[in-house]
C-alpha cells in the first residue's frame, strides 16, 4: 500500500469534475460483483489454481539450477 501523502494515494482519493468514482471504489465494486456472480467456490478455484501455478514455477527454478 502507498504511504500517507504519496502522488499514488493521493491520485486514488481525488475525483474527477464530473465525479467518477476513484480506482479504489472502482475495484471495490467489481470484487463485490464477482463475490456476488460467482460465489466463494470461485475464490477457491482461482486460489488453487495459482497455489498450483506457484509450486511449479518454483520446481522448474529448481530444475533449472540444478542443470547449472
Amino acid at each position: 500500500m502507498a504511504k500517507a501523502g504519496t502522488k499514488e494515494k493521493t491520485m486514488a482519493r481525488t475525483r474527477g469534475p464530473k465525479g467518477q468514482m476513484t480506482v479504489a471504489e472502482a475495484g471495490r465494486k467489481g470484487g463485490l460483483t464477482v463475490r456476488d456472480e460467482r460465489g466463494h467456490e470461485f475464490y477457491e478455484e482461482i486460489g488453487r489454481k495459482g497455489g498450483h501455478k506457484v509450486r511449479d514455477l518454483i520446481a522448474a527454478g529448481k530444475r533449472a539450477l540444478e542443470r547449472k
